[in-house]
């Protein structure tokens, strides 16, 4: 078996390259080929000559990137190889959000498993984390810290019930809106849930490819002011940034940050990543030779393995 090679996936300007299949991964800035992990933002961008992702991914995408040709979007189901250069790609399901992949490479016998985000808690509303093995564990770190541990998302949806008033909810457009409106669904089924027009298109993506069926409606402020105090308003952060002066209602931000929950009315810790516990874990299941870290800090991740396995950052 061929050795793993320390250059097999190297940062740029412009996202995560492999030269031995001559791709990009999560490209920021337009490259000739990229492979998308999620649809997130900070993950997919435009601009490219040749997009793979799994089909809400690319659907995600052309809702947001109405410019790039269709003809550039390929897109690849679960578990459904494909060859790029000398590289055998796969995409494996991530649990972060719906049609969200960790992004398995095998080159030379060598498997790297990218991971891009993801989560292992519950979630109905998109495909759950599967786990495969791996010579090296490209992981994200976002919250890769001893100290901390995500709360049950359960208990902390639990939080909005029993409360006699309407509530203002921040929350991500993608993928954590619609968590959230299951949540509330199954959880909290007396309150109405009410969905800003920037997110209502992504909930029309879940109803089409998604599994759980997702009981709202589209905001109107009659319907907000009437009535009973029983809605919950998903908001995207800028209009909930905006929206400080708000009245006659109690506000929330479903997010892991602790800094984003401050003078707030109900602190609501709800994260789509995995936590210091749920790293260590997966790592026991991949059972990785080495682990490179992306996305936040891997510091620790090193101290916890010193000794039994090389980790280290992406150079």
């Amino acid at each position: 078996m061929s050795e793993i090679l320390a250059d097999f996936l190297v940062r740029k300007p412009e996202g995560y390259y492999c030269r031995y299949g001559d791709f990009y991964v999560d490209a920021m800035q337009p490259v000739r080929v990229n492979v998308v992990s999620h649809a997130h933002g900070d993950h997919a961008s435009n601009g490219h000559g040749k997009i793979y992702g799994t089909a809400a991914t690319i659907a995600f995408m052309q809702h947001r990137y109405t410019k790039q040709p269709l003809s550039t979007f390929e897109m690849i189901g679960f578990n459904q190889s494909f060859i790029l250069g000398e590289v055998m790609l796969t995409f494996i399901a991530a649990g972060h959000i719906l049609g969200s992949a960790q992004i398995l490479m095998e080159y030379r016998g060598i498997r790297y498993l990218y991971t891009g985000d993801y989560k292992m808690d519950e979630d109905p509303t998109c495909e759950p984390l599967m786990v495969v093995q791996a010579d090296v564990l490209i992981t994200e770190s976002t919250f890769a810290h001893p100290d901390t541990q995500h709360p049950n998302a359960v208990d902390e949806i639990l939080k909005l019930k029993n409360r006699p008033s309407n509530i203002l909810l921040g929350c991500y457009a993608l993928g954590k809106a619609q968590r959230i409106t299951a949540l509330l669904n199954e959880y909290c089924p007396e309150r109405r849930v009410l969905v800003h027009h920037n997110i209502t298109p992504f909930h029309r993506i879940y109803d089409k490819l998604g599994f759980a069926p997702l009981t709202y409606e589209p905001y109107n402020r009659q319907a907000m002011k009437q009535g009973e105090p029983n809605k919950v308003y998903l908001v995207p952060p800028m209009t909930f940034n905006n929206y400080f002066r708000a009245t006659k209602v109690l506000r929330a931000f479903a997010s892991g940050w602790k800094r984003l929950q401050q003078h707030n009315d109900i602190a609501l810790y709800i994260s789509d990543h995995v936590d210091w516990e749920d790293i260590v874990g997966y790592v026991a299941k991949v059972k990785p030779k080495q682990i490179w870290t992306i996305h936040g800090e891997g510091r620790h991740l090193k101290e916890y393995y010193t000794g039994q396995m090389e980790v280290r950052d992406i150079y």
